[in-house]
């Protein structure tokens, strides 16, 4: 894609595309403080859970810059740290890098920036070979021919550096010639999959038709897909995932229609201090981004920004390191 770089360190400031802006326009952010980094994360103009992760990884080399300019203490340090890694709370990432790399601060401001950068090329670098495996179970798991497949929000470079996830999986198909085409869901309620996959997919010229989210499960029931393929933002211990609202609905007719659903994320996403779904603590954004122009005045909303899948719909999950299959057989469709 020619587009500026999604995240890239700038010798002392964050530089990042701002996802708000896409499609219709290409606009980076110049990220020079901690509050202009928490606000670019709360309003979404930087996501995806792997860049959220490297964007903390940054944030706290980035503390550590401002703090040197402006004479922090220590406490005053760890509490923009954690300002960082409590900005978006289902995404593990987050929180995981900026752990991780608040570990080096002792060492010095260097060493700190070596440990972020370290983490931005690993999200890259991870990402291909999850999508040269998920693309390879799939083939392997659906059969000979070209796949359609369904996914659901952002999962390419924009959310996750290098090819991608989810939609890694799907151009790494496409670079084997076994893609058919993609259906892409809208992703309520800030349209990531109509604003951003779609713009990543006609920027690679891969095959692809928009999607209501409330048509999916009927379009997966009217055998219009072979597999869906979804990302992550944390798989707990048993195996529940949170991915963004609406992919519970796609698992339930994957299960129904008798064809894979397959979860691909980093092993960075996978918590293992986090026993099922039921601990994960699911983000609720305002509710003007569901009622926009369109409801009464005064109109609630429930906004939540993510569900949980549980275990026993997920065909496979897989991560840069390994495929992680089921424990127990899924039933045939139908039963």
């Amino acid at each position: 894609m020619d587009t500026p770089d999604v995240l890239a360190w700038r010798d002392g400031y964050i530089e990042a595309l701002d996802q708000t802006a896409l499609p219709h326009q290409v606009r980076t952010l110049r990220i020079t403080t901690v509050d202009q980094l928490v606000e670019a994360i709360t309003t979404l103009a930087v996501r995806g859970a792997p860049v959220l992760g490297a964007a903390g990884a940054l944030g706290v080399a980035l503390a550590v810059r401002q703090g040197d300019r402006e004479g922090w203490d220590a406490a005053r340090l760890d509490a923009e740290v954690k300002r960082i890694a409590d900005a978006r709370p289902t995404a593990v990432n987050l929180r995981r890098e900026v752990t991780a790399v608040a570990g080096s601060i002792p060492q010095g401001r260097a060493a700190v920036e070596a440990a972020a950068l370290a983490v931005v090329d690993s999200s890259a670098t991870a990402s291909e070979q999850i999508s040269r495996r998920g693309a390879d179970w799939l083939r392997q798991t659906c059969g000979s021919g070209r796949l359609r497949i369904h996914t659901h929000c952002n999962t390419g470079s924009l959310a996750c550096l290098g090819w991608g996830t989810a939609l890694g999986v799907i151009r790494a198909l496409h670079a084997d010639g076994a893609l058919a085409h993609v259906i892409v869901d809208e992703t309520r309620p800030l349209l990531q999959g109509a604003r951003l996959t779609c713009w990543e997919l006609g920027q690679l010229g891969i095959e692809h038709r928009l999607a209501c989210d409330g048509a999916a499960p009927f379009l997966i029931s009217q055998h219009l897909a072979d597999a869906v393929v979804v990302g992550a933002d944390r798989v707990a211990a048993n195996g529940d995932v949170a991915n963004k609202i609406g992919t519970y609905s796609l698992a339930l007719a994957a299960r129904a229609a008798g064809i894979p659903f397959l979860v691909a994320a980093p092993e960075s996403t996978l918590d293992s201090s986090t026993p099922s779904g039921a601990a994960i603590p699911i983000e609720l954004r305002a509710d003007e981004e569901v009622t926009g122009q369109a409801a009464p005045a005064g109109t609630r909303a429930l906004n939540f920004a993510f569900d949980i899948t549980p275990a026993e719909l997920v065909s496979a999950v897989v991560t840069e390191e390994r495929l992680i299959l089921p424990v127990t057989p899924r039933p045939p469709a139908g039963s």
